[in-house]
């Protein structure tokens, strides 16, 4: 028997869990962080790595990194003269599958109907 899903209502939530899962959308919601965390999804990345694979300018990734390492979704390494970053909380993906399918279906362009011939 399959477990039931239970959602809570925003009047069971407290103001200051409703701030904080709010704070986690807001870290979510920059391109250059989703940009970040699709090259994480393949595993462990310096920042090399990460600045090669986003094409951006290692300031930019720098500063993004720390917010993310800061809203605990990426954990960082250090190993001799190089820093690893990492997914911290692999759910994050489950959520951006979720958002992104969800789009994909709204943005994904009308299927043509076949024309109608008259005789």
């Amino acid at each position: 028997m399959a477990a039931k899903k239970t959602s809570l209502r925003a009047d069971q939530i407290s103001p200051e869990i409703l701030e904080f899962i709010a704070s986690r959308f807001k870290v979510l919601a920059e391109p250059m962080r989703l940009r970040i965390l699709h090259e994480l999804q393949q595993g462990e990345r310096t920042v090399t790595q990460i600045i090669e694979g986003t094409e951006a300018n290692q300031a930019n990734v720098s500063k993004h990194l720390g917010i993310l390492t800061r809203a605990s979704m990426v954990s960082r390494r250090k190993e001799g003269l190089n820093a690893y970053y990492s997914i911290s909380d692999p759910v994050i993906f489950e959520l951006c599958d979720l958002v992104c399918n969800k789009l994909r279906t709204k943005l994904a362009p009308p299927k043509n109907k076949p024309e109608r011939r008259t005789s």
